[in-house]
């Protein structure tokens, strides 16, 4: 039974091995040109990749390099930027996010999300960073998210091409293949701590003869056809998982997930594909056409800086010297007149000119172009810069809500469902229990807070209206139509400031009604006097 597992697991990687070859040309196609350390790996097999070997023999311009660098710094800092808290979790019915006890639920929950996604073992930051560069050279990325041996969270990001997805009817990934190699050390390593129950003779052997001998593994995560509801083992969660060692077709362990582990995201995709394409392939034709530009401009700078030399065919080239300081006799006639000339070359300059247009088309895709508007005019008023970062939103919008649905959504619920598990999440309050703890995400990174930008940019437009409006006609009654509490208790959840920092309904009224009886009694302090003068008069 085991065995069968393993051979109709190994078969349908197989089917999706020759799905992907296309793809594989179109990957190693951008890799020589764009990310040379992905360079002949999805050609050539784990075994046969030689580790630091140069790679860079078909890059004449660093232009997309740098590029896509750029983008995914910028991905990451305008989609999960290191020094902020970029999402918070809320309640999905906005009932219960008006009571206190569920709001501080929710933002204790956040808080301990990044603590453990930041945590020095987790390794988030780095692997975050590896997803957008494979996102911007290939159009695909993925990411691990798996529990750290010591508590918390760990995360990987796996090179495409190790990876093999397929979809289901909605469209959505979730089915990944992964084929990898390990040592037989590294396979006896994995059982010791649980993630494999069925090693073979021949790898306990190798372990001990030969621990270095590589194997190939396949790790497989789809969902069961059918599973157990209310099972408390492997086979009653909706995701199984296998691991299978290809030599001899056996089935190491088997396994589940509650929640689907890999994260894939995508740039955008064409019609029927499964996987994505990226602003490299999009750029691919600009950054060809620049690599053979930056060649000719290489010779060109060559015959430049070390000319031709047209010479008459009457004996000089037998005393001709191109060392500094030389004499040349018969170099000039008697006249004056030159005998030796430069053969005229092209203009650099127009060359150069090409080469930036190219650049720009590259930088255009990569989107770096888009965000330097900030810091190339950063003498601007509030107000423009709101403006500039609508403007921006709405640019970059449908980039980012597909990494926030693809590839940030299902990281942070399986983030939530691994921290559970460890018991490493506040306990629920009560009404948050009876609502058996349904939560929603909401995303406060830059890129989100511009696109939210326009309803603070709204409210601001319409205040000056308003008071303008107020300070021609002397007529304050336009300023009634504001209800401020509400107001500015949406601009506080716009720019994300904590529940904790804000006091509740309750608080707020007892401020007020503070404030009143305060100038009440001032108001009595006051009329005082006047009141005993008009008494003694009376009297």
């Amino acid at each position: 039974m085991m065995d069968d597992i393993a051979s109709k697991i190994i078969k349908r990687f197989d089917e999706l091995c020759g799905d992907r070859f296309n793809w594989e040309n179109h990957w190693e196609e951008i890799a020589d040109r764009v990310l040379p350390r992905y360079s002949e790996t999805f050609h050539r097999p784990t075994q046969t990749i030689t580790r630091g070997e140069k790679r860079t023999e078909k890059m004449f311009d660093s232009t997309a390099a740098i590029a896509l660098e750029r983008f995914a710094a910028v991905m990451e800092s305008m989609l999960t930027p290191r020094n902020q808290k970029w999402h918070r979790l809320v309640a999905s019915d906005k009932k219960l996010m008006k009571r206190r006890d569920v709001q501080l639920w929710f933002e204790a929950a956040t808080d301990a999300l990044f603590r453990y996604r930041y945590a020095p073992k987790a390794n988030f930051s780095s692997q975050n960073h590896e997803t957008f560069i494979g996102l911007g050279a290939f159009g695909t990325s993925c990411m691990f998210i798996d529990e750290n041996r010591d508590g918390g969270l760990r995360y990987h990001a796996v090179a495409l091409r190790t990876m093999y997805f397929d979809i289901n009817w909605q469209g959505v990934v979730d089915t990944c293949y992964r084929k990898f190699t390990f040592t037989a050390r590294q396979v006896m390593q994995a059982m010791e701590d649980g993630r494999f129950e069925n090693v073979t003779d021949d790898v306990r052997k190798a372990a001990r003869e030969n621990p270095d001998k590589k194997f190939e593994i396949i790790h497989c995560v789809k969902p069961r056809d059918e599973y157990g509801k209310g099972r408390v083992d492997a086979r009653g969660m909706p995701y199984g998982s296998y691991y299978v060692l290809c030599d001899g077709r056996h089935l190491l362990s088997e396994g589940g997930f509650a929640v689907f582990p890999y994260a894939v995201s995508r740039y955008v995709t064409g019609p029927g594909e499964i996987y994505g394409r990226s602003p490299a392939m999009m750029a691919l034709p600009a950054i060809k056409v620049l690599n053979e530009q930056k060649k000719t401009m290489l010779k060109q700078g060559h015959r430049v800086v070390d000319p031709i030399i047209l010479t008459h065919d009457d004996g000089i080239l037998d005393t001709l010297s191109m060392k500094p300081g030389s004499a040349v006799s018969g170099g000039v006639n008697a006249a004056g007149q030159r005998l030796v000339h430069e053969l005229p070359v092209g203009s650099l300059a127009a060359g150069q000119e090409l080469m930036d247009m190219e650049r720009s088309v590259i930088n255009d895709v990569f989107l770096v172009n888009l965000f330097q508007i900030l810091v190339e005019t950063p003498a601007m008023t509030a107000t423009e810069v709101l403006e500039r970062t609508r403007e921006k939103g709405m640019l970059i919008a449908p980039t980012m809500g597909r990494q926030q649905s693809e590839r940030l959504g299902p990281q942070i619920e399986r983030e939530l469902d691994l921290l559970s598990k460890q018991r490493l999440l506040p306990d629920l309050p009560p009404a948050l229990a009876e609502d058996e703890g349904e939560y929603g995400v909401e995303y406060d990174s830059p890129l989100s807070k511009a696109q939210r930008a326009e309803e603070a940019s709204g409210w601001l437009r319409t205040l000056e209206a308003a008071i303008a409006y107020a300070n021609t006609t002397q007529d304050i009654a336009v300023l009634d139509n504001f209800n401020a509490d509400e107001i500015y208790r949406n601009l506080a959840d716009i720019n994300s400031v904590p529940a904790s920092w804000l006091n509740d309904e309750n608080a707020i009224a007892g401020l007020r009604q503070s404030r009143q009886q305060q100038s009440e009694m001032q108001q009595m302090v006051e009329a005082a006097p006047a009141a005993a003068g008009v008494m003694k008069a009376l009297g």
